[in-house]
């Protein structure tokens, strides 16, 4: 069975910093690029980073270039969100995906297995 367990979100002060987690299970996920997303009530979902597998492309929403850093371990089949220098902006539910065809585009809707989402709310 195909899964994405996310963790790592929570409450943090204005500055402060939070890592999340995305734990896959039931395929490998070095082979297909990653991504991060976000998502508040009413709005649409929001590319955060993403990262291809074949190419090593990166990308980064302007929003979070220079505070945020998108990575992998394969050896523990789990992908990360490092969150620094976090604002009240900032304050989304966070999901991991992944896409299987390895694009290199940050698209929501190429992305076929998705996390549950995990609530990050930065206010002092």
């Amino acid at each position: 069975q195909v899964q994405l367990v996310e963790s790592g979100g929570g409450l943090v002060q204005p500055g402060g910093s939070l890592r999340l987690s995305c734990a896959a299970s039931g395929f490998t996920l070095d082979y297909y690029a990653i991504g991060w997303f976000r998502q508040a009530p009413g709005k649409e979902r929001e590319a955060v980073s993403c990262i291809s597998s074949s190419d090593g492309s990166t990308y980064y929403a302007d929003s979070v270039k220079g505070r945020f850093t998108i990575s992998r371990d394969n050896a523990k089949n789990t992908m990360y969100l490092q969150m620094n220098s976090l604002k009240p902006e900032d304050t989304d539910v966070y999901y991991c995906a992944t896409d299987l065809d390895d694009s290199s585009w940050c698209l929501a809707y190429e992305y076929d297995y998705w996390g549950q989402g995990t609530q990050v709310t930065v206010s002092s």
